[in-house]
């Protein structure tokens, strides 16, 4: 049975980041290769959303939505004490994602209230099934985790009621991408102070990050009332001083965290690199409020930079570290890293070079999707095993910082 003491079915649904994070990676690969192929008119989609609007929506939604739920599945065990989900209740769950996707890009024989109706049942189940383990683990304290899940999930029923109503989803894509930076504040915040000073102690180093406190919670206040804002399109003097000064806070936030001093991990130094991409985006979003730099710039750097590359950075710790492997990025990761960033900076590139947008825009698709696709397939090698071949003896499971 899939909820009984001993599970005995595919290593790839005992857990909720098994399915979640290589469907997340593989879907991030070929969705943008799509795109790439709609954007030179190699193909068309007959999806209920324009293709822009299918390309955003699938960017937070799709890939978002299932980075989401293999944390929250994977993390909720460990807060209530109970066993994970898995079987095939996690089967059916990954099928209706997969359903979503086909629905969206108008694979199935739906009209747009019908494909609202298929998309948004996911993060309705993931939501439900958490609350679920958390009400029967008593653990109450951590409810509060249903609250962005059920924003996320309003945001995406927003999208397609705007894209229905409107015919663009201008607003929509905002709102989504503003959940996924909060929740990266919030997580991320409490995450990467912490491995960071795992690693430093091992290092024998004594000036450690300083552990989540009242500054913290004054740089998330400050950066959810930019980010609404920004989510708003409240351009002019205010709007400016207020993003750029909730940019300058995240820095001196990150700051904090003694990235610098982590160059010899490289999959600790992606944490921080990924979280730097959240102050840019304030800075660039303030510079878009005074009339200055494109707003598909700061899109950009929150979706792709920050929103991408930390959750590639993410999916690829928490799968060597629960499938009981050295925390070490290797070249693969290291390079797919590599490769997300530039990507990222080409596409920002594209938005400033409007002479050679087409090849920024172009050639960054071609990073994006080469990095997602060498990172499907080192989480496909981890998650699809339960028998990981070590180089040398490791203490770790999952939770320590040895790598590098």
């Amino acid at each position: 049975m899939a909820n009984g003491k001993t599970y005995t079915g595919p290593a790839i649904l005992s857990a909720g980041f098994r399915p979640f994070f290589l469907l997340a990676s593989g879907f991030a690969a070929l969705a943008v290769a799509v795109w790439l192929a709609i954007w030179t008119g190699f193909i068309t989609l007959s999806s209920v959303f324009s293709p822009v609007d299918w390309h955003v929506h699938e960017m937070i939604f799709g890939y978002g939505a299932a980075v989401v739920a293999g944390f929250l599945f994977t993390a909720v065990p460990n807060w209530t004490g109970r066993l994970p989900t898995r079987g095939m209740p996690l089967a059916g769950l990954a099928l209706v994602w997969l359903a979503g996707r086909l629905a969206s890009a108008g694979l199935l024989p739906l009209g747009p209230v019908g494909v609202l109706g298929v998309d948004q049942a996911f993060l309705l189940l993931v939501g439900a099934m958490i609350a679920r383990e958390i009400v029967a683990g008593r653990n109450w304290r951590n409810l509060k985790v249903l609250v962005p899940v059920t924003l996320f999930w309003a945001a995406n029923i927003a999208y397609h009621v705007e894209a229905m109503t409107t015919g663009s989803a201008s607003s929509g894509h905002r709102i989504g991408i503003a959940i996924l930076i909060f929740l990266i504040m919030l997580i991320g915040g409490r995450i990467i102070p912490s491995f960071t000073r795992n690693w430093l102690v091992k290092q024998g180093v004594t000036r450690l990050p300083v552990p989540f406190d009242r500054f913290d919670g004054f740089a998330i206040l400050t950066a959810v009332i930019a980010l609404a804002f920004w989510v708003l399109q409240i351009e002019g003097p205010i709007a400016t001083i207020l993003l750029g000064f909730a940019g300058f806070v995240q820095l001196a936030r990150l700051s904090r965290w003694r990235g610098e001093r982590t160059l010899r991990s490289p999959l600790l130094f992606m944490l921080h690199v990924a979280y730097g991409f959240i102050p840019v985006g304030f800075l660039s979003a303030a510079l878009s409020a005074a009339g200055g730099v494109s707003a598909a710039a700061t899109l950009h750097l929150f979706g792709a930079g920050a929103v991408g590359a930390m959750t590639v950075a993410v999916m690829v710790r928490a799968t060597l570290g629960h499938t009981g492997r050295d925390l070490i990025a290797g070249p693969v990761a290291t390079g797919a890293f590599v490769a997300l960033t530039l990507a990222t900076l080409l596409r920002v590139i594209a938005e400033v070079d409007g002479v050679n947008r087409d090849v920024f825009v172009e050639s960054a698709g071609i990073l994006w999707v080469c990095a997602f696709a060498f990172v499907a397939g080192k989480i496909c090698l981890a998650v699809t095993s339960d028998k990981p071949r070590r180089k040398r003896p490791s203490s770790a499971a999952g939770h320590g910082d040895q790598g590098r």
